[in-house]
């Protein structure tokens, strides 16, 4: 493999040059793409205004999507095939050379001039390997600064030597620096990652990926390519991407946009959930009850129990003629709509058309002759609304979980033989509230709440949710978002290492059925790309006691990255740390216990060097983000500052919480981690 090469003499002989002059007509070619776009009038094209607002909208999503980003390189590769046209190879294939980027370029003619990574004839530039050519004789890959084509190199496929090397682009790539939100990986996919991504609509998959293996990535792109391949489908049913806080969301929000892709919702599960203002919190051990998948029963009991059983016959009135429906048959008719377990509301929906069916059977016996508006007037009777009301009440999810959660003799009637007493006793508010909105709900009574609005009307399902850093979700919270997708498939991303909640993930199995999505596979990346050699192998000390059986991550990256574990005396030596990393290029993030945040931001502030909190976007004035360890989940950044390990254990509810919070911390560098600390380090992390 070569390495990149620098700008000869002759620029009529100059590659790099040609390589250049080709990004510049391409990026011609996207303006052109655009203004036509812009110029196009639709007035005289729409039947009507809705018609004109939505064709409109469209349009103005295609010029978003169309936007030519300036430090985003347009192509990142390129694929020279090998044989002519009419063999039975890789699809494009004739001799015929490929630019590989981010989205479809095409020139006045038609002809493609950047081919969308998602299309099939790109699939070789990230799966072709020196064992299968895959009728590639040449893929090229390019190293950019900012958007400017500075280096090429190439791999002959052909040749052995070449394709065993290492790419030195590719390793650039994956270092580089970053400031600012998460970026796309398009560029550095690898075979293994390709697979997920490319995998079809119809199945779930689960990605257990340890830090620094692109699992966040990898779903992101998994979204995308679902939409190039299915898009008229996605585009009815909708696509959720759903993390585990609003930081997080805006650390990756830029990712899909950079790919073109702009209708993509994203969300917490909070936010799925929110019936109710949450303003109180619960002790571990209620949420953990309140989180556990046995709740959903205890729900649809206290749910079904407002079903009375009819005593009473049904008169209806109409003209001079009295319709009679006795106890007995309206008893029948609760039966059946009970047996065909449907949703509460629904049934309730049901019952009056039932009811006024047994009345119409009984006016067609007497000899006339009722229609369907007939049927309808007798379901709007005010004997039969009585009936439905007595029989089948309306029920609110926020009041039926308001009286569990009050009424200890209705928590204990509905979870008899599910909870113990003592569990009972853990969920039972000490002060019940008077009201829906006096309430102060916890997240896990909003999933509660949630679990019950299902019972009673269907939750609407999307097409596909990736549900990232999953491991955190209790079974009632994967139940929520199983909702979402019933109809759908999934991608779940996650560590069973880095669950930091008491009732984290043991299984992705265990995750899998509560989702809904039992047949999910699940495929596990090792390969470490983001985390230097050295990080990874001082974290991975901690898996022995976190996550017992789980496979380390093997950082594949030839740069062993810096790595230093030293002493503070206090706040002005983490302070110094945070000094000395910010001489290098790129961004640092000053992780710490919760508790110690207030401290650190007095000693930076004192020392006059400005910080942002997690979510607020870096720039090249301010690279430093300063962290609780409770939000670092899911972040990277360039260089890391991990502030007293033992307090971030500490700062947890039990030591395994605690390490694996740690192990979290840890692994949050790309480039290279400073631990300082006053106290002795966790004896987990001894050699």
């Amino acid at each position: 493999m070569s390495t990149p090469v620098p700008d000869p003499h002759d620029p009529l002989d100059d590659p790099l040059a040609r390589e250049r002059a080709h990004l510049a007509a391409s990026r011609a070619a996207l303006r052109a793409m655009r203004e036509d776009v812009e110029a196009l009038d639709i007035q005289d094209v729409a039947a009507n205004w809705v018609n004109a607002q939505v064709l409109s909208r469209q349009i103005d999503e295609r010029i978003k999507a169309l936007a030519d980003l300036s430090d985003t390189p347009l192509f990142f590769g390129r694929l020279d095939y090998l044989h002519a046209p009419g063999a039975e190879r890789a699809e494009g294939a004739g001799g015929e050379r490929f630019y590989i980027g981010r989205r479809h370029v095409h020139d006045a003619d038609g002809d493609p001039m950047v081919i969308d990574w998602r299309a099939p004839v790109s699939q070789p530039f990230y799966r072709a390997s020196k064992k299968n050519p895959m009728d590639v004789g040449l893929r090229r890959r390019f190293g950019y600064t900012g958007g400017d084509l500075t280096a090429y190199e190439d791999e002959h496929l052909s040749d052995p030597a070449e394709a065993a090397a290492t790419s030195k682009l590719l390793q650039q790539e994956i270092e580089r620096p970053r400031v600012g939100p998460m970026r796309d990986i398009v560029a550095t996919i690898q075979p293994e990652q390709d697979e997920i991504v490319r995998s079809g609509l119809s199945g779930t998959v689960c990605v257990q990926g340890g830090p620094g293996t692109g699992k966040t990535a990898v779903g992101l792109h998994r979204v995308a390519y679902l939409l190039y391949a299915h898009r008229e489908r996605l585009a009815r049913t909708g696509t959720l991407v759903i993390g585990p806080n609003r930081s997080f969301l805006h650390y990756i929000e830029q990712v899909l946009p950079a790919l073109g892709e702009l209708t993509v919702r994203q969300a917490t599960v909070d936010d799925l959930v929110a019936h109710v203002e949450v303003r109180g919190t619960d002790e571990a051990a209620a949420a953990i009850v309140k989180g556990d998948a046995r709740m959903a029963e205890v729900l649809r009991r206290a749910l079904y129990a407002h079903v009375t059983p009819p005593t009473e016959p049904v008169v209806v009135v109409r003209g001079s003629r009295r319709w009679r429906i006795p106890a007995y048959e309206l008893e029948e008719i609760v039966a059946e709509l009970l047996a065909r377990d449907i949703r509460y509301g629904a049934a309730r929906e049901a019952l009056p058309q039932r009811i006024a069916h047994a009345v119409l059977v009984r006016m067609e016996q007497a000899g006339e002759a009722p229609d369907d508006r007939v049927q309808d007037a007798v379901a709007r009777n005010s004997a039969v609304k009585a009936a439905v009301k007595a029989i089948w009440p309306a029920v609110d999810p926020a009041k039926l979980v308001l009286r569990l959660l009050s009424d200890a003799e209705f928590l204990a009637e509905h979870a008899a033989g599910i909870l113990d007493e003592d569990e009972q006793k853990t969920i039972l508010w000490t002060r019940p509230a008077r009201s829906v909105k006096s309430a102060k709900w916890s997240a896990a009574d909003a999933v509660l709440i949630d679990e019950a609005a299902d019972l009673i009307q269907r939750t609407h399902s999307l097409g596909h949710v990736v549900l990232d850093e999953a491991q955190d979700l209790s079974p009632m919270q994967y139940r929520a978002v199983g909702r979402r997708c019933s109809t759908g498939s999934a991608t779940v991303l996650g560590d069973l290492a880095q669950g930091t909640t008491p009732w984290a993930t043991r299984s992705w199995a265990e995750a899998l059925a509560h989702l809904g999505k039992p047949e999910g596979a699940v495929e596990e990346l090792t390969a470490g790309f983001r985390v230097p050699t050295d990080v990874i192998a001082y974290a991975s000390r901690l898996l022995p006691h976190i996550a017992p059986g789980l496979t380390p991550v093997a950082s594949v990256r030839e740069n062993p990255g810096f790595f230093e574990v030293r002493t503070a005396a206090g706040a002005a030596d983490v302070v110094d740390a945070c000094a000395r990393l910010l001489r290098n290029e790129g961004s640092t993030g000053l992780i710490a216990a919760d508790a110690r945040i207030p401290e650190l931001a007095e000693a930076l502030t004192a020392a006059g060097i400005s910080y942002l909190a997690p979510g607020e976007e870096t720039t090249r004035e301010t690279r430093l983000t300063l962290v609780p360890a409770s939000l670092a989940k899911g972040l990277e950044y360039d260089y890391v500052v991990l502030d007293e390990p033992r307090a971030v254990v500490d700062g947890e509810p039990d030591e395994r919480t605690g390490l694996r919070r740690l192990y979290v911390a840890l692994t949050r560098a790309v480039s290279g981690l400073i631990v300082t600390h006053a106290a002795p380090l966790p004896p987990q992390l001894a050699e």
